[in-house]
């Protein structure tokens, strides 16, 4: 049967077969008879349950990009026989080995935040009981009478000294102390048009009519959003969207097809970003100024990141612009930082808090999609295509003491890890053009190595600032007795679930998730909010650890005094950790998290367990 037939245009005159090789938006199209018979296929595979096993996947290590390597010869330890890792293992075991020199840097942080008052107290303690004492025993009386009428004794030099002890305790104390840091409350986005709505029909349909992807492409894409865990209620720009509507029926019945398809293809300019920005962080500061009662002119400190859209004037100009900000504000814009930079934004406003005592500080983390989509068919940088969607949150920070009444969190440390220097690190994300020129960001196989070892590096050196004594007791006693006695005795590796009550991770894919929960030996329980975050909005980049964080306000509240863990992986390649403590009880919904069915999520992940298992039986051993 003739493709004629089952569409019904059988006229060589119709104006949709005439279109054979127009050019749309700069794009060559093929004749669209090959184009039609292509979407009667692709609509056939989108209705059947697709069994390609395609190299990449989103249920193991190629959700980060990376091919998946052969099993064989794995041992029940994930090793090869020999001790080392097998092939297949890229998501490394941090904790078969732990490098002391990492361990030394997290002590040398430790030791920091209390040397100052250490060497401050002693003064005052020393000089106020010797005065107290010689007021007890008369001798400061005595002291003032002999001081009338005769010269200066050692008593008086005593006293003397003892005052002077005083005040230069008192001046380290007041002048070297650390201002405290509050998180007085944070904002996250969620869209109210449904025009941001990307289920997988969308977006598939979205880029079928595009006319930029192969067949092997599409079937990609469609495969990895399958196995990615994101749900149907994920966002992008309308920008982005504007041909996912579009159908064969709206093309027969316009007088110009190629005309209706040029006037719908995505055109991802500057003005477009703009208005993604604008949509997205205007509303979530606005929202978050509403909340805390704060004026936009008591801002003195503004921080944003956004790695891959960077205009001029900047972001922060932008913001400042809109909200009428004060002229003396202090502003940075943090570009190309990847999904690590919200704790790296976090540690700079923090340290202009302690320069500047009194101010609030603005943060804002979000990530541009409209600029940075990718039009080219490299399975290595159409991954972010299919795991990258809309987000932003602002957060507003404070070192007024009266603030910490009403603050929500205190920041405790903020440990910043950055494996830049390693050539493999710098390169395994990467923004590049294609062997056609299409600009995208590149994720090499070596990425889930690279996460592993950076994770190593930043855990090891935030244990001494965190775990309990006994923990890091434990690990000292096991460190001599392997150094002194036995040097094939397995490292201790302590307990992070002794160190915090919830963990924020970076929602980069399933299987990042999946590694650190069994890297960390996590609870479910405990890593379920960034699944829910995966789920419901995708990887949104910097600001996904504040996604789980509004997730648990809202689904399973916060306690008085529970420590919180965020921890973020980038580009560069950069693992960051900020550790937070909540100063009050907190359950509030957040507008992103009203109407989320938890037990759909569940069902989902549970059919992609089911989904990965029959996919292990089938694999020729």
């Amino acid at each position: 049967m003739s493709y004629h037939s089952i569409d019904g245009i059988g006229n060589s005159r119709h104006p949709l077969m005439q279109l054979r090789s127009v050019l749309v938006g700069g794009v060559k199209i093929a004749s669209l008879d090959v184009w039609k018979t292509q979407l009667l296929l692709f609509s056939h595979t989108v209705s059947q349950p697709s069994h390609n096993t395609n190299p990449v996947l989103t249920d193991g290590p190629g959700a980060m990009g990376e091919p998946a390597k052969a099993d064989e010869h794995r041992d029940s330890n994930g090793e090869n026989g020999n001790g080392k890792p097998a092939p297949g293992q890229l998501f490394p075991d941090y904790r078969r080995t732990v490098a002391l020199k990492y361990v030394s840097r997290g002590l040398q942080v430790a030791f920091s935040y209390i040397s100052l008052t250490m060497l401050a107290t002693p003064f005052v303690v020393f000089g106020s009981l010797e005065l107290f004492n010689l007021y007890r025993q008369g001798e400061l009386q005595k002291l003032v009478e002999v001081a009338k009428q005769t010269e200066m004794t050692f008593d008086m030099i005593t006293v003397m000294g003892c005052i002077a002890m005083m005040v230069v305790g008192l001046l380290l104390y007041f002048f070297l102390r650390k201002n405290p840091v509050y998180l007085v409350d944070f904002s996250v986005f969620r869209a109210n048009d449904s025009s941001w709505n990307a289920t997988y029909k969308r977006f598939m349909n979205g880029s079928f009519m595009t006319r930029r992807f192969t067949e092997d492409s599409l079937n990609f894409q469609k495969k990895i959003l399958e196995r990615s865990g994101l749900g149907q209620d994920t966002m992008l720009p309308p920008a982005m969207q504007t041909m996912c509507s579009l159908d064969w029926k709206t093309l027969e019945l316009s007088h110009d097809p190629a005309q209706t398809l040029a006037s719908v293809a995505p055109r991802p300019g500057m003005k477009l970003a703009r208005e993604e920005f604008e949509v997205v962080i205007f509303s979530t500061v606005q929202d978050l100024l509403n909340k805390t009662g704060v004026r936009a002119k008591d801002i003195g400190i503004l921080v944003v990141n956004c790695s891959l859209f960077n205009p001029t004037p900047s972001l922060c100009a932008m913001v400042i612009n809109h909200f009428k900000m004060r002229s003396n504000i202090i502003s940075y814009n943090l570009s190309g930082m990847g999904c690590s930079a919200s704790p790296i934004a976090i540690d700079l406003a923090n340290q202009m808090l302690q320069l500047y005592s009194g101010t609030y500080a603005l943060v804002i983390s979000t990530e541009n999609i409209t600029q940075n989509w990718y039009f080219g068919n490299d399975r290595s940088m159409l991954l972010p295509n299919c795991l990258f969607r809309v987000g932003g949150a602002a957060m507003l920070l404070s070192n007024r003491r009266r603030d910490g009444l009403r603050a929500k969190y205190e920041l405790q440390h903020v440990v910043r890890t950055h494996l830049g220097a390693k050539d493999q690190a710098y390169g395994c994300i990467f923004q590049t053009e294609d062997d056609e020129d299409n600009v995208g960001v590149r994720l090499t196989k070596e990425l889930m190595a690279v996460a592993g070892e950076a994770l190593k590096v930043n855990v090891t050196t935030l244990g001494p600032l965190v775990l309990p004594i006994s923990e890091q007791a434990l690990f000292i006693f096991n460190l001599i007795v392997r150094k002194t006695f036995n040097k094939k005795l397995k490292p201790y590796i302590p307990d992070f679930k002794l160190a915090f009550d919830k963990i924020c991770i970076h929602t980069g894919g399933r299987a990042v998730i999946d590694e650190i929960e069994k890297q960390l030996r996590l609870t479910p329980e405990m890593v379920e909010p960034s699944r829910a975050v995966l789920f419901r909005y995708g990887n949104v980049s910097s600001s996904s650890i504040w996604y789980v964080l509004a997730y648990m306000e809202s689904i399973e509240g916060v306690k008085r005094g529970d420590r919180i863990w965020q921890l973020g992986f980038g580009s560069g390649f950069k693992c960051n950790s900020a550790v937070w403590r909540s100063k009050r009880r907190i359950k509030n919904m957040h507008y992103a998290w009203e109407g989320f069915n938890l037990q759909e999520m569940r069902d989902h992940l549970a059919s992609l367990a089911i989904h990965k298992a029959r996919h292990l039986e089938q694999k020729p051993k």
